[in-house]
């Protein structure tokens, strides 16, 4: 008789909702959903918790200037497809009117912040944004002090990408009318 390999399960968004609901994850559980798996989150540092406040602070700023155009998602999921819910640092996203897990649909730019989870965000996470349609991610490179941009999303990733530097300034391409953020200012330099 043939030997049989196993395929493992892999859970749909439902599925992993689901298993919040029935207590078997909870709230305090740092997950989330990659391709069907889930995906245990790397522990948080303190230059990342800086850093994501530092931003939440920026992004609030500018939101308020242009009459609260986007909300502010602080380390929130975001559903990128029926097997993909990732939790970006921070997603900017479009108000919403509806209460709902925010999609792919509705970022319009997402931050993560990368120390140990850099190459985990560069080759898992942001093709995933791009194969969903996300319109532009930011990589803040703590170890390097540099933002990676990524912009136009096409089913292989994304087909603009650049480094800021410090001394450098950043405009996200949504919102073309966003005031400029100092790279300087994001790393907390």
């Amino acid at each position: 008789m043939p030997a049989t390999l196993l395929e493992p399960h892999t859970f749909t968004v439902d599925e992993y909702h689901a298993l919040a609901e029935a207590g078997i994850l909870c709230e305090d559980s740092r997950v989330e959903l990659i391709d069907g798996i889930i995906t245990a989150m790397s522990p948080v540092g303190a230059a990342h918790i800086a850093c994501v406040n530092r931003l939440t602070r920026l992004f609030n700023r500018i939101g308020l200037a242009l009459d609260d155009a986007f909300v502010v998602s602080v380390q929130n999921p975001v559903r990128l497809g029926p097997k993909q819910e990732p939790e970006p640092d921070i997603a900017l996203l479009r108000p919403m009117t509806e209460v709902r897990v925010p999609e792919a649909a509705d970022a319009l730019l997402v931050i993560e912040v990368a120390d140990a989870t850099l190459a985990t965000d560069r080759a898992v996470k942001a093709p995933r944004y791009a194969a969903a349609g996300v319109p532009e991610v930011w990589i803040v490179n703590l170890p390097d002090k540099q933002i990676e941009v990524y912009r136009r999303p096409g089913a292989n990733g994304y087909l603009e990408t650049r480094v800021a530097a410090p001394g450098e300034s950043l405009r996200f391409a949504a919102l073309p009318d966003a005031s400029e953020v100092r790279v300087s200012d994001m790393l907390g330099m």
